[in-house]
């Protein structure tokens, strides 16, 4: 990890909400969110602060060996943003805790601020990480495997 991961380090990340990321997209199998009202979904606002926390760590670790997986996400979405506004994200490391890193978060759309809070991610060793899936996905295949017999 480079010694710029301290807190204080801060950073902004744009980006201008497409169709596709409005509720009814967030799951389409769910009748209910097809009538919900074509706005930014909570679930890829999350989404974008994680990628701008990504993007903001990347160059400061050994990317792609060690890469950050979200563990803690403490956010309010307090204003609609239709498609076609852009929301800027600022956001500031305020706790480094060994590999441990939390956020302080902020959402504007332009107009409105539409959200705040934390966010807390992990540096991982990806090959470690990925073999950790691996063994899970293969004791649930043979849990499966068990139960259809």
């Amino acid at each position: 990890m480079n010694t710029a991961l301290q807190p204080g380090f801060s950073f902004e990340f744009r980006y201008r909400v497409p169709e596709h990321k409005t509720v009814p997209y967030l799951y389409p199998e769910s009748p209910e969110f097809q009538l919900m009202p074509r706005v930014f979904a909570t679930g890829f606002m999350v989404g974008l602060f994680e990628w701008a926390c990504i993007q903001a760590v990347n160059p400061h670790i050994d990317w792609p060996r060690q890469q950050t997986v979200g563990i803690g996400v403490n956010l309010t979405h307090v204003a609609a943003t239709p498609a076609g506004l852009t929301i800027t994200v600022r956001g500031r490391l305020d706790q480094v805790e060994g590999r441990k890193l939390t956020f302080h978060l902020e959402g504007d759309d332009g107009i409105d601020k539409i959200s705040e809070g934390t966010h807390q991610r992990f540096i991982i060793d990806a090959e470690k990480f990925n073999a950790k899936v691996a063994s899970k996905q293969a004791a649930w295949r043979q849990i499966s495997a068990d139960q259809e017999r």
